[in-house]
């Protein structure tokens, strides 16, 4: 496996973490359908949160958010209804938001890690 899949490997494993010390169900990870793939889906209260997860050793090459460009929020949308259209007991009555997770450090189990919730 590469490094940089082991990086988002161990990435998403860390905001698996936080999302549940937070109070997050885990419902889905690295779902896939023809449009894509999303890293994580989650519960928390009334909301189904589609969290995508972008993990850098370092930000010389920008923030890891600076990867969520209009274009790539659109995607997360679509495939957040996708998700639910072929989830729909586990959808039923929710709200869904966007969110997304950043890690920057050599070792994502260490690195700092940001959470925005309710991204456009």
């Amino acid at each position: 496996m590469a490094a940089k899949d082991e990086l988002g490997r161990a990435g998403e494993q860390r905001a698996v973490l936080h999302l549940n010390a937070i109070g997050y169900r885990i419902l889905d990870r690295n779902w896939r359908s023809a449009q894509g793939e999303l890293d994580i889906v989650a519960r928390i209260d009334r909301r189904l949160a589609v969290v995508e997860v972008k993990t850098r050793r370092t930000t010389a090459f920008g923030h890891p958010f600076e990867a969520l460009d209009n274009r790539k929020l659109r995607r997360l949308w679509q495939l957040a209804h996708a998700w639910a259209a072929a989830h729909p007991e586990q959808a039923r009555g929710l709200d869904i938001a966007i969110e997304a997770i950043g890690i920057v450090g050599d070792d994502p189990s260490t690195g700092e890690l940001e959470h925005l919730t309710d991204l456009p």
